[in-house]
């Protein structure tokens, strides 16, 4: 009886702890520490994400054969971008932000990753997979950051 009684006490306490932990984020860090890991965890996140559907696509041979998991990988990098492109970003990092983006997207369309399949079949896939996440994350967010730096042209 007391050691259910004891270990109830415990288990309260550590929920409490844990409880507590976002609370104490939150209140050390402001919302743009908050967007610029959100910003590299999507990064990493798009990576990751290449590697593995990158792996997947050259097992079976082609992109064809990946292409479910293809579309709601592309719709995750879409929404994250969404999200990044709505909370973040200051005055100043527009221009840097945007250009960025625009040499990712020349970049992926350029398909300038396909002499790696020469060296391997793999990196070709790996390289291809993690520029395009990249860019699905990346494009919406421009376009958002663009079109609020329009409206904040026009209002002035």
């Amino acid at each position: 009886m007391w050691r259910d009684v004891l270990d109830q006490v415990i288990e309260r306490k550590a929920f409490n702890y844990f409880r507590m932990i976002p609370k104490i984020l939150w209140f050390k860090m402001d919302l743009k520490q908050i967007s610029k890991w959100a910003y590299l965890l999507f990064v990493i996140i798009a990576v990751v994400m290449g590697l593995v559907v990158g792996y997947m696509a050259w097992a079976e041979g082609s992109w064809a054969a990946v292409s479910d998991i293809n579309g709601w990988v592309l719709l995750i990098m879409l929404i994250l971008g969404i999200i990044i492109g709505l909370t973040s970003l200051t005055a100043k990092e527009v221009t840097p932000f945007l250009i960025a983006t625009i040499a990712l997207v020349v970049a992926a369309s350029a398909n300038v990753w396909s002499p790696l399949g020469q060296i391997h079949g793999l990196l070709d896939f790996w390289a291809t997979g993690i520029l395009s996440y990249i860019v699905a994350f990346a494009a919406p967010a421009a376009v958002i950051v663009a079109i609020k730096s329009v409206l904040t042209m026009a209002k002035d």
